[in-house]
């Protein structure tokens, strides 16, 4: 007899898991000469805020580690590469009865086969506010905030989620919605979810690195298995923006206990191939290896500039 094939049972091609980023990124620093491997967070089990009224009465807002885009800090535009002089290295927020324009070139998104033209894809504050015109939400806080992107999980735990929570609290915020972009930018929402639930305030990631979430043991989490840079939907898409949102606010709504993981059923495209082209070594070759290690040095020494 011939053994079943997977085709014969209907198993979906490897090439449909998510993408591993904390072995990618492990790997492509290793090929361009840091032999001293990144650790992550890591946790087992988590701290778990159930709503405290119900979210047609609930005041929303949302966590980003998008930044404010400054005509002074070089390019910053889709497509641009990585720009160390964007970065932001405290807490900000920003008024949600305003219009802004927030950018992610900053971070190391996935700059093949995300296009980076529609902030609604990593910023989506127009849609929440359109919920609760509609009634779904009780309303949106009076302002969001934006959580530095950084490597020390000390920093992030110490400093910036103990001054999100203190600015959570100041507006009497509910719940809050988290939107990383880049794999670190993953693992820092993470960690400001965990410290915002175990203080009393309900909390749902909306990101595309499955891996460094649960590694980190978000409360609550929305997957979509979508290229980094389109946690909050596909670009220039309204109506899978929409989708996402509300599915992250009945994961809000609906979990059972912490830890708790929802993959959108939406699919980035047929074609599965955009999951070996980020930082993936195997695709570069020596010189282009070469060359990125000289621009991330630079890129470190502008960071180390900006922060002293």
């Amino acid at each position: 007899m011939t053994a079943p094939t997977d085709d014969r049972l209907g198993f979906a091609p490897d090439s449909e898991a998510p993408l591993s980023y904390m072995a990618r990124t492990r790997d492509y620093y290793l090929a361009i000469g840091y032999d001293t491997p990144y650790r992550w967070a890591h946790y087992t089990s988590a701290p778990f805020q159930p709503l405290r009224k119900p979210l047609t009465q609930s005041r929303v807002t949302i966590v980003t580690t998008a930044a404010p885009f400054d005509p002074a800090k070089g390019d910053q535009g889709p497509g641009a590469p990585y720009n160390g002089s964007a970065k932001f290295y405290s807490v900000y927020d920003g008024d949600t009865s305003a219009q802004h324009d927030l950018r992610i070139s900053h971070i190391a998104y996935d700059r093949t086969h995300t296009s980076a033209e529609d902030s609604g894809t990593w910023f989506p504050l127009p849609q929440l506010i359109r919920l609760a015109r509609e009634g779904r939400i009780g309303a949106v806080g009076p302002r969001f905030f934006g959580a530095p992107t950084n490597r020390s999980q000390r920093v992030t735990i110490e400093t910036d989620a103990p001054e999100i929570l203190a600015r959570c609290r100041d507006d009497a915020i509910d719940a809050v919605v988290l939107v990383p972009n880049c794999p670190v930018c993953h693992q820092t929402v993470s960690l400001v979810a965990r410290h915002l639930e175990a203080n009393g305030i309900a909390t749902v990631v909306m990101g595309c690195a499955k891996d460094i979430v649960e590694h980190a043991a978000a409360p609550r989490f929305l997957f979509s298995d979508f290229p980094l840079g389109n946690a909050a939907g596909k670009p220039h898409d309204p109506s899978s923006q929409a989708f996402t949102l509300d599915l992250a606010l009945r994961v809000l709504e609906s979990s059972p206990a912490a830890r708790t993981t929802v993959q959108s059923p939406l699919q980035w495209s047929e074609d599965h191939s955009w999951k070996q082209d980020y930082s993936n070594p195997a695709l570069l070759p020596p010189d282009e290896l070469a060359r990125r290690r000289a621009e991330f040095d630079a890129q470190k020494a502008i960071a180390r500039g900006l922060r002293e």
